[in-house]
């Protein structure tokens, strides 16, 4: 007799931090002022062409499916990005158009995993890159990646973690929850190494974009034997428009399509309209702004956090992360944040959301809310803590 839920279901954790959300969403129904400092979306709203964009193509009202691998004007424009931002040739038939970098991951996985098959992640890392891997019943394999290495893996790490069984890695640069980039040497070996070994890297590059220091190169510059995910999600403010695309090696595009038929039918129609806009100049310069607005919000936070005493092992060169060792201050950064939530207002995520690496000793800090707030929550914190 069979058993329901299926098996597969009892390795797939909740996210802890909706779980937060969800009081202090409570919380502020009850009137009290929350400062969100847990979810990962940028406060920012959806830049203006976009908008009017999905507004005249919803005004026509001929919203019907476009094609399972997206509308052909959008997979052209997203190759034009490719070409302006990075100086590369990505063909637009490589472009699969998805329901958000997450459809894009589910996609990529469905190709490439076999049951039993091994696949590299990152801990800390997000947590539904395992969820996804299990789902088509491979076997998530996280190497820890410690503050001192950036919080990202290094060739070394591939060689002592690669097995017979081993099928691939998925890394993110910027990654979630730490900011961290790969560097851009590091990501060349790292791809010279997969490919050596006949496995399939997934290179996560949703937060491209919204970097600070330096401007990365995307991993397709380094083969064309590569996926990689990426979202109009972040840098271009569109989280719940779900739209996002993935950028697929040439011999598995068919492969893709036919999952995409299945699986979606198509993304989002209005969502894929609206994203025509999103590389225009005016948008474009809009952007560049908010990533500015960024930049100076993660430099007065990280230092404000450090005179408190969290520790910043690897302060954060993009997305908009902080990711914070607390272990000065508590043994539990679970009931820290849930505690800091009752008594300050202020919503930040445990390091248990990530991964299995040191989770009791880090927080994780959004800097999605404005300058004004973030001095407001650093003065809340501070009070919290001498209050201990």
């Amino acid at each position: 007799m069979p058993t329901f839920p299926a098996s597969r279901l009892a390795n797939i954790a909740p996210f802890h931090v909706m779980d937060l959300l969800a009081r202090a969403q409570a919380l502020a129904a009850q009137g009290r002022d929350i400062i969100h400092m847990e979810v990962g979306e940028p406060d920012f709203p959806t830049p203006a062409p976009i908008i009017a964009a999905a507004q005249a193509h919803i005004a026509g009202g001929r919203v019907y499916y476009t094609p399972a691998l997206g509308l052909p004007e959008l997979r052209s424009a997203i190759a034009g990005f490719y070409a302006t931002r990075y100086g590369i040739a990505v063909p637009a038939a490589r472009i699969v158009v998805t329901a958000g970098a997450s459809g894009a991951l589910l996609l990529a996985l469905a190709c490439l995993a076999e049951p039993g098959s091994e696949w590299l992640l990152t801990d800390p890392g997000y947590p539904c890159n395992g969820n996804f891997v299990r789902s088509f019943e491979g076997v998530p394999v996280c190497i820890p990646v410690p503050g001192e290495n950036n919080f990202q893996p290094t060739l070394a790490d591939l060689e002592r973690h690669w097995n017979r069984r081993t099928a691939g890695a998925l890394f993110a640069s910027p990654a979630n929850p730490t900011g961290t980039m790969l560097a851009d040497e590091t990501l060349a070996a790292i791809a010279a190494f997969v490919r050596g070994k006949n496995g399939q890297l997934i290179v996560d590059e949703i937060y491209h974009g919204l970097t600070y220091e330096r401007d990365p190169a995307t991993a397709l510059q380094f083969g064309d034997d590569i996926f990689v995910v990426q979202s109009f999600s972040k840098y271009f403010n569109m989280t719940g428009w779900r739209l996002g695309w993935l950028v697929v090696p040439e011999r598995f595009a068919r492969e893709v399509e036919k999952l995409a038929q299945n699986l979606f039918i198509a993304a989002s129609t209005p969502a894929q309209h609206a994203a025509l806009a999103a590389f225009r100049p005016e948008t474009i310069a809009i952007l560049e702004g908010r990533r500015a607005e960024f930049c100076a919000r993660r430099d007065l936070l990280v230092p404000e956090l450090e005179k408190l005493g969290f520790i910043v092992h690897a302060k954060p060169e993009g997305a908009f992360y902080v990711y914070a060792d607390c272990s000065a201050l508590t043994g539990d950064s679970e009931a820290f944040a849930r505690d800091l939530l009752e008594k300050a207002g202020v919503a930040i995520t445990p390091g248990i959301d990530f991964g299995a690496h040191a989770p009791r000793s880090h927080l994780r800090f959004a800097y999605t809310t404005s300058e004004e707030r973030l001095h407001e929550a650093i003065a809340r914190i501070g009070h919290y803590l001498a209050a201990c």
